[in-house]
């Protein structure tokens, strides 16, 4: 088993994002993105097979998709896509997310 603790990870730049590397397997991989209000986690897609989830986990924001998609995000609220298809975050305030993509690559 292995413990991970939130509060370790909660630190913010001001040039972008900051990031945590949480966990890493051959079955998936949790990352800890932390965006400062108005920052962007870019629209982007990978060209693989998996999918990948979004949690939020502080703050509010915007889950991001192609041509400009935007749905509402708070603390607790879990988009979940293909890892294939768009997407990123726009933080209204600041704001703390966790990203898992399974399988990693």
């Amino acid at each position: 088993m292995k413990m991970i603790h939130l509060a370790e990870s909660r630190a913010f730049e001001e040039k972008g994002l900051k990031r945590f590397l949480l966990h890493d397997s051959p079955y998936f991989r949790i990352l800890n993105f932390n965006l400062q209000a108005g920052q962007i986690f870019p629209v982007h897609h990978h060209p693989a097979e998996g999918q990948v989830s979004i949690h939020v986990i502080e703050g509010t924001g915007q889950f991001l998709g192609e041509n400009g998609a935007a749905i509402p995000a708070v603390a607790g609220d879990i988009l979940v896509s293909d890892i294939s298809e768009p997407h990123g975050v726009k933080a209204d305030t600041d704001m703390r997310i966790l990203v898992t993509i399974a399988p990693p690559f």
